[in-house]
């Protein structure tokens, strides 16, 4: 069985990871992998992945990085992830890895206009998510754990907005059969969410932000995290010994 990309763009501060992990093991942990099928690739510290066709699906991880920065590596990624579109590899980007997949395929990044958005909120179904397989059964309304700065200004072409929400009107994207992407972070646990308050407190206060107000208001995102483990055994059920594109 071919094994599964995680493609890591970045890792949580070190206070964060020494207690959880790297998103590979939060990945990992929520969306029930065998970590043993993992295959792990910090692109930010200069590995690259192999081809698309020796995976069975990929996951393309969050960054405190930012795309618009045009790191070589990150380049070199968005050069992979078109390899990996042309393949019909089962592609999954959070975060970083939503606003990657969405410039490499032609889309427009840039900042929030009204700032970061931070903490435990609510994620909204459009329309077009009613006819996705992906969300059967998911309520209109979920909450999700968000951390970002930058968004998807401008999907690519062709891309169907499948959620947003009063700040983000891009919070998941599909762009083929075999490919969506989210800006909020279902491999958070509300215990991880709570660890990135604690690390940024500081900062995050002289950004104004309300941060006792924001860490009470934490919580659990269990349709988030269903939604990503569906990813997966969609992705398994489509596993392939084949090279990827071979199939009709």
């Amino acid at each position: 069985m071919l094994p599964i990309l995680i493609l890591q763009t970045g890792g949580p501060p070190h206070a964060v990871g020494t207690v959880y992990g790297g998103f590979d093991r939060m990945v990992s942990e929520v969306a029930g992998l065998n970590p043993a099928r993992l295959a792990r690739v910090a692109a930010y510290k200069g590995e690259r992945p192999e081809a698309p066709s020796r995976y069975a699906a990929a996951l393309i991880t969050g960054s405190r990085a930012n795309v618009t920065d045009h790191a070589s590596w990150s380049e070199d990624c968005a050069g992979w992830v078109r390899d990996a579109m042309d393949a019909s590899l089962p592609l999954f980007g959070i975060c970083y890895g939503h606003q990657l997949m969405s410039y490499a395929l032609g889309g427009r990044i840039d900042y929030l206009g009204d700032g970061r958005e931070i903490g435990t909120g609510e994620v909204e179904l459009t329309e077009a998510a009613r006819e996705d397989s992906l969300l059967a059964g998911v309520p209109p309304l979920f909450a999700a754990h968000f951390i970002h700065e930058q968004t998807v200004a401008e999907p690519p072409a062709g891309a169907v907005v499948l959620a947003r929400n009063h700040r983000d009107r891009h919070q998941m994207l599909r762009y083929g059969p075999t490919a969506v992407s989210v800006q909020f972070h279902p491999e958070f646990t509300a215990p991880v969410m709570r660890a990135y308050f604690d690390v940024m407190r500081e900062g995050l206060g002289q950004e104004g932000l309300d941060v006792p107000a924001l860490r009470a208001g934490v919580s659990e995102t269990p349709v988030s995290h269903a939604i990503m483990r569906r990813f997966f055994e969609e992705a398994a059920a489509v596993s392939r010994t084949e090279p990827a594109g071979a199939r009709s």
